[in-house]
């Protein structure tokens, strides 16, 4: 499978990097059945091609980009601007452990709307309130960075460094922003948190995502829940998702703010099924990079190999889909293996987040009753170097997932 690209102008090679932090929607998971896409809430971080650093949502994902940019800064500073997309917890509740907020050579430009029930400076009340007492040992004096905080409005549209920011309502209750990034390597649309339905916040979208290279969309929900149990919830699925990305001419579509009640199992369907329809179609993960220049968009998903793996040699044979789209079936070798997953030698290039069959045996003349038939999904690939085939890293999942049927 190919993702499509369609790119403004761009200076060459230079690129935009967008990594996601934290995935999941209403409350973190800490669970093992939603390790490999993630359990935290909301957070993105965004370096346009000029140093530009953005911060979209301070959900519990927040915390570990803090980690790494106190690791690559230190005490030195550093700064951000910070558009956050509305007020729920899910959506803050990562505020109070980031560290650089507390290194005073650091500035942080916060974005967003004035909330109908805080009145002027919501914003800033709902940052500091973070820290309030009782609920947290600190306080807002201890932050020492230069903060700054902005309230906007859908429509608004401004120039940060290189980047112009466009900002638009969604549909959730007590309001929520969309945001698009135009930065000279391509172009970020960041819409979680809707529900498609009402014909302006429906409008507001479309325009925003015109043309977009990347749309972060809400795909919290089935499309049988939105039509029924969670219609009004302000959440959207995969399927409504899909809708837009054709509607609006986006070149990639990313499934976001997975619901604390599906496991990993249910988000690679929902990938799955938006893939039959939509290919340039990835299911957000902690960790996920995504990067666009003049050469196109590049998707690497962060390392899985966590477990004590043991090398071998075992015959298997793969049958799944290319890059390209097309399917394929070849003898191959594992080459090491754990209980989480493989690592296989194909020919072919998988496309990564896709299904696999493995069936796994010893090599030469064996009955076949000694092979392990597995499902498995790509989470890494090495490309083919010279006479050495592709490496391709796996992990085993569950036995296939039902998908309800939908009119």
């Amino acid at each position: 499978m190919g993702a499509r690209a369609v790119f403004g102008p761009a200076m060459p090679h230079r690129a935009a990097k967008l990594v996601f932090w934290g995935v999941r929607g209403s409350t973190p998971t800490p669970e093992r059945n939603t390790w490999r896409y993630g359990g935290n809430t909301p957070c993105l971080d965004l370096l346009a091609p000029d140093g530009t650093r953005f911060i979209l949502d301070c959900g519990t994902g927040l915390r570990m980009l803090g980690h790494l940019w106190s690791q690559l800064y230190g005490q030195k500073g550093m700064e951000a601007s910070v558009l956050v997309t509305h007020y729920h917890w899910d959506h803050i509740q990562g505020i109070p452990f980031f560290q650089p907020f507390f290194h005073s050579a650091s500035r942080f430009h916060f974005h967003s709307f004035q909330s109908e029930h805080l009145g002027p400076n919501s914003l800033r009340k709902v940052f500091e309130a973070q820290v309030a007492s009782p609920y947290f040992p600190a306080n807002v004096s201890m932050m020492t960075a230069e903060r700054s905080f902005r309230e906007i409005q859908g429509g608004e549209s401004w120039q940060i460094g290189e980047t112009r920011v466009t900002a638009a309502w969604l549909n959730h209750p007590q309001g929520c922003l969309g945001y698009r990034l135009d930065t000279s390597a391509g172009s970020f649309v960041y819409a979680t948190d809707n529900e498609p339905g009402v014909a302006e916040f429906d409008r507001n979208l479309r325009e925003l995502a015109r043309g977009a290279n990347v749309l972060i969309y809400d795909a919290q929900y089935s499309p049988q829940e939105i039509a029924s149990s969670r219609k009004g919830w302000g959440h959207s699925s995969w399927l409504e998702g899909v809708k837009l990305a054709r509607e609006a001419d986006v070149a990639n579509l990313i499934l976001f703010h997975h619901d604390p009640d599906s496991s990993d199992h249910v988000v690679d369907h929902f990938l799955s099924d938006a893939r039959a329809e939509f290919p340039a179609t990835w299911a957000a993960s902690e960790g996920m990079a995504i990067s666009l220049s003049g050469r196109g968009i590049g998707v690497a998903v962060r390392d899985s190999r966590f477990g004590q793996r043991r090398p071998l040699h075992f015959a298997a044979v793969v049958s799944g889909q290319s890059e390209d789209g097309a399917t394929f079936q070849e003898n191959a070798s594992v080459l090491d293996l754990s209980i989480q997953g493989a690592y296989l030698a194909l020919k072919n290039r998988p496309a990564l987040q896709s299904e696999l069959q493995v069936q796994i045996g010893p090599t030469g003349d064996s009955p076949p009753h000694s092979t392990v038939p597995l499902r498995a999904i790509v989470v890494h690939r090495d490309p083919a170097h010279e006479k050495s085939p592709n490496g391709v890293g796996v992990i085993f999942t569950a036995d296939p997932y039902e998908s309800p049927e939908r009119d």
